[in-house]
């Protein structure tokens, strides 16, 4: 990805927490074809929680539902104790989902979709105005 002008490092790599194995490897490969590095995809919390310690994230997209008795609301709440970005990818996005995360990409989705929401995330982040999100997706900032 690069540098912006302004000197802002943009989103690089990216931790994919999904239960779903098909939407895990999908969004993997939509996601390395558009130039990001995967770090790690997880189905689990205490997989997320690891994958976030060893540093280097710049965005979790985190499913809401997860095997065991965390949620993806949780895996959010860890990002945020480490300034990690998260956008939710689920079917029903939960209300206190606003105030733990940055967006959310409303399953079904397509691998496009998912490149184009974290493309808006990335200008946003570098201050700039969002571009037309995708249809799937809805912005809580």
């Amino acid at each position: 990805m690069g540098l912006f002008s302004s000197g802002v490092k943009g989103i690089e790599v990216v931790l994919i927490v999904e239960d779903e194995p098909l939407v895990a490897f999908d969004n993997e490969n939509a996601l390395a074809h558009a130039g990001y590095r995967v770090a790690a995809t997880v189905d689990r919390y205490d997989d997320a929680v690891a994958a976030m310690a060893a540093g280097g994230i710049d965005i979790v997209v985190a499913d809401i539902g997860l095997q065991g008795e965390h949620s993806g609301l949780d895996v959010a709440r860890h990002a945020a104790t480490l300034g990690i970005t998260v956008l939710f990818s689920t079917a029903a996005c939960p209300p206190e989902a606003r105030d733990l995360g940055i967006a959310c990409l409303a399953k079904p989705y397509g691998p496009r979709d998912l490149v184009r929401a974290i493309k808006v995330i990335d200008r946003m982040l570098a201050g700039g105005r969002p571009r037309v999100p995708p249809g799937a997706m809805t912005l809580f900032t």
